[in-house]
């Protein structure tokens, strides 16, 4: 491991400790070299700011695991995985959500979702059966709510197990692929038969 990653994880290490008393409004990059035992240098080297090492964490520590070989066949796995890396790390995941700087892990996980609601869509309705438009719409409104329910999830305290999420997300993403089915094999044959 470089020495580089070596005091990228000292310092996300510090801010984690730190969000165990404080929350991470009220955290000064003082406070966060303070506790890994660097000084402000060593940080501003590594991160521009807070929100930064925050987005850091984020991608390196979740949004990196469930990215690696991702695909439409084990995307509930790779959702458990990612769950149970939050569950983990409650503490940390729960305040950095509640935090003014939470934006960026929804953004994430929207863009994930997307890309896979995308490939679900055009595995189901065929890449040419269904115009970009309908498709963009369909992944973002899928994406929407799945990223919403796992940020409530966590939001709420985690009460429930990974497990019992990804069987609910799941649920809606099958539901919402024989709904999607239904839809357009409707329309291609409505279509064939006005031809």
């Amino acid at each position: 491991m470089s020495e580089s990653l070596i005091t990228k994880k000292a310092i996300a290490a510090g801010l984690k400790e730190l969000m165990k008393r404080k929350s991470f409004d009220k955290i000064t990059i003082s406070d966060i070299t303070n506790e890994c035992g660097l000084n402000r240098q060593t940080f501003y080297y590594h991160f521009q700011d807070k929100y930064e090492l925050v987005n850091w964490i984020y991608y390196n520590e979740a949004i990196s695991v469930i990215v690696s070989e991702l695909d439409f066949n084990n995307w509930d796995k790779k959702v458990l995985e990612l769950l149970t890396i939050m569950k983990n790390d409650a503490h940390f995941y729960q305040s950095a959500l509640k935090s003014t700087g939470s934006v960026e892990f929804q953004n994430y996980l929207f863009c994930l979702s997307k890309e896979i609601f995308s490939d679900v869509i055009d595995k189901i309705a065929g890449s040419d059966e269904i115009d970009d438009f309908n498709k963009n719409f369909l992944a973002e409104f899928i994406s929407h709510g799945a990223v919403g329910m796992i940020s409530a999830w966590a939001e709420k305290g985690m009460k429930q197990s990974p497990e019992v999420i990804v069987s609910h997300l799941k649920k809606i993403v099958e539901g919402a692929k024989a709904t999607i089915a239904e839809r357009y094999l409707k329309e291609k044959n409505h279509a064939v038969k006005k031809s």
